[in-house]
């Protein structure tokens, strides 16, 4: 054999090799599993269903976050737990952790987590869960799903039912009016807040569209500019700088000038458009009453394979209340029947043992 014939040979062998290792990655990726954690759980959970599976993460995971450390954070409505692949840990009240009901969670700086809830926003240094209310200047305490941002500046956004307040650092230490209503919206319901990639803070509403602060102006689109029915439940930018946000009846691309519409007569599946996430890899997931959607921009809209539709056969039991893709490009979703994973084909349900 000649020298040209084994160099071949050896470059075939190598490369039918990685192209073996990265399909099992993508496609088995449920078989891929870490070591089941420890489970601490100081406090008798409240509030569950009689038939509730006691194995489950959580029933209700409304927010998904990862913080700097790596560390996957589970809001759900009987506290917060922590995933930090040896420990699955819950805190609630034993901690100071006094709202059972996590709808939002986010990171500054300085490594403090800032936690959304129905009963205001907590700030917690690693040790300690610090509550601010009505009396720190949050006229409005129920703070709405995605509804904190901290952004590139550091400034700590709050959305509620009832408008957004901004954070004064300075103020904290005075234990006084902390948080301040942003005047230069109106008293909308928050739906969403997000920082696009050029600095513009973008806010969802469930009654008057969506609105784009540029740290001096604010611009409404709305039901006049063709927004669906004057709603948006969620928001999200995709790797071209074009904005997509979701309708009652289906979603919308907005590239700055022009809005495109794509319901179900197009493709997605369901009713009552929920949430909205964008993977690194620009396939768009969408969610609904009784489906979730995969979306692949890259395919021609007229081509059935445009649009993938999951149902409960395909692995979910129940609605999707929150989607989170991490640092490692997993994405996470989070149910009314616990927390889920997607194995490329199914999805399939990780429970406190595991699979994670």
């Amino acid at each position: 054999m000649t020298l040209n014939k084994i160099l071949l040979l050896s470059f075939l062998t190598i490369f039918t090799s990685c192209n073996g290792q990265e399909k099992a990655n993508t496609v088995n990726e449920a078989n891929i599993t870490k070591p089941s954690p420890k489970v601490i759980r100081n406090f008798k959970a409240i509030g569950l269903a009689p038939d509730f599976d006691t194995t489950l993460v959580s029933q209700y995971i409304r927010s998904i976050f990862q913080d700097s450390k790596g560390n996957l954070w589970f809001g759900t409505f009987e506290g917060i737990v922590r995933y930090d692949e040896k420990t699955l840990t819950y805190f609630s009240n034993p901690e100071g952790f006094i709202s059972q009901s996590v709808f939002a969670i986010s990171e500054d700086k300085n490594g403090n987590l800032w936690i959304g809830t129905d009963q205001g926003v907590y700030k917690y240094d690693g040790k300690v869960f610090k509550n601010y209310n009505q009396k720190n200047g949050l006229n409005h305490i129920d703070i709405s799903r995605k509804g904190i941002l901290v952004d590139q500046s550091g400034t700590i956004w709050v959305g509620t039912h009832g408008g957004v307040y901004r954070y004064d650092p300075s103020a904290d230490s005075k234990d006084g009016k902390i948080f301040s209503l942003f005047q230069q919206l109106p008293p909308i319901n928050n739906a969403g807040i997000m920082e696009d990639k050029s600095g513009n803070i973008w806010f969802a509403s469930s009654n008057k569209g969506v609105f784009r602060y540029d740290g001096k102006t604010i611009i409404n689109i709305a039901e006049k500019e063709e927004l669906g029915e004057n709603y948006a439940g969620g928001i999200a930018e995709d790797n071209a700088g074009n904005m997509w946000f979701t309708m009652k009846n289906g979603i919308c691309k907005y590239d700055g000038k022009t809005l495109t519409e794509f319901t179900s007569k197009d493709g997605l599946g369901g009713t009552e458009f929920w949430g909205i996430i964008i993977e690194q890899s620009g396939i768009i997931w969408i969610t609904a009453r009784g489906s979730t959607t995969r979306f692949d921009t890259s395919v021609p809209i007229s081509n059935p394979n445009a649009f993938t539709v999951f149902t409960s056969v395909d692995g979910f039991t129940c609605c999707v209340q929150s989607m989170f893709q991490d640092k490692s490009g997993r994405i996470w979703w989070g149910t009314g029947q616990g927390l889920y994973r997607f194995d490329g084909k199914r999805f399939y349900q990780v429970k406190q043992k595991g699979p994670w």
